[in-house]
């Protein structure tokens, strides 16, 4: 995929005089390849350089329990563990949550609203992710920093 794959159709930006947030520090887990490589050029083209990458939930939780993010962004159908394993792993450790914001990234959204707000899950980011909607993610995420 190139970079003309992304298309931006955000106006990210401001005319505050304030300087920027910082950039958040960003798990993607997904283990479709060309979805978790293009969310991860979309948030570095909106300036969050530290993204990091995970294939399935095992390397999602080891991931989180090496290195704070601010940001999850999950797959909940995911070999090995699944996104919802991945959000339980994290209600038992509440070490590794702490400043976490969790966003799922479905395709199914609406039928699983009564599980993920039974998680505690309300963030939901529906496929194919636009870079508008990551936008808005991501200013919601530093406007509650």
């Amino acid at each position: 995929m190139s970079n003309s794959d992304v298309h931006d159709d955000s106006t990210h930006g401001g005319s505050s005089g304030a300087s920027p947030p910082a950039p958040l520090r960003v798990l993607v887990a997904e283990d479709f390849e060309p979805v978790r490589t293009l969310t991860a050029r979309m948030l570095t083209k909106l300036g969050h350089g530290e993204v990091d990458e995970a294939e399935d939930g095992q390397e999602a939780v080891d991931a989180l329990a090496a290195r704070h993010y601010d940001l999850l962004l999950l797959d909940l159908s995911m070999p090995r563990l699944t996104g919802v394993d991945v959000v339980r792993w994290l209600h038992a450790h509440p070490e590794h949550a702490d400043g976490l914001t969790v966003a799922v990234l479905s395709a199914s959204a609406h039928a699983e609203r009564p599980m993920l707000n039974e998680l505690g899950v309300t963030l939901v980011l529906p496929k194919p992710v636009r870079i508008q909607q990551l936008s808005d993610l991501i200013d919601e995420v530093q406007r509650t920093r």
